[in-house]
């Protein structure tokens, strides 16, 4: 196997702080991966600007990378110019946020529409706070189960 598919499998074990189901890669997080002799540079897209977790996430991957043989050296960076999107989301990721209890964002943006719910998949749902437990998040209700849930946002 290529360094560059070890490190990329590799990825697959760092896993986002807030929601620990969820890979960086599956999450859409991983912008590219550069091999330099012995040196790995990885370049990841943050999902909002300054998110609280960047320097967690570097050091989670530094550490992980650095496990992979024949690499010397890692250098993570945080893209800035080229903006995270929703649907950066992997088809494996969006099922793994459904399993956790958070609706995956919406494939179209739609102001009025809030997501089916997570535990009943029913969609008779409701917006009870654009504002969730992180700036990625909103909090729905569920007037089916009636359960609270939360949903990632369609960005």
């Amino acid at each position: 196997m290529k360094l560059q598919d070890e490190v990329r499998m590799a990825l697959r074990d760092v896993f986002d702080p807030e929601i620990p189901t969820l890979s960086l890669e599956e999450l859409g997080m991983v912008h590219k991966i550069e091999i330099e002799g012995n040196h790995v540079f990885v370049r990841l897209l943050p999902t909002f600007v300054g998110c609280p977790a960047v320097e967690l996430i570097r050091g989670m991957v530094e550490k992980r990378i650095m496990q992979v043989a024949d690499v010397h050296s890692v250098e993570v960076t945080f893209v800035m110019d080229v903006a995270w999107t929703s649907d950066m989301v992997t088809d494996e990721g969006r099922q793994k946020l459904s399993e956790f209890g958070i609706a995956p964002p919406p494939r179209q943006f739609s102001p009025h529409a809030a997501p089916s719910c997570p535990y009943c998949g029913l969609s008779d749902t409701n917006v009870v706070s654009l504002f969730g437990p992180t700036a990625c998040r909103s909090v729905y209700y569920c007037k089916s189960c009636q359960q609270p849930f939360e949903g990632m946002k369609f960005v």
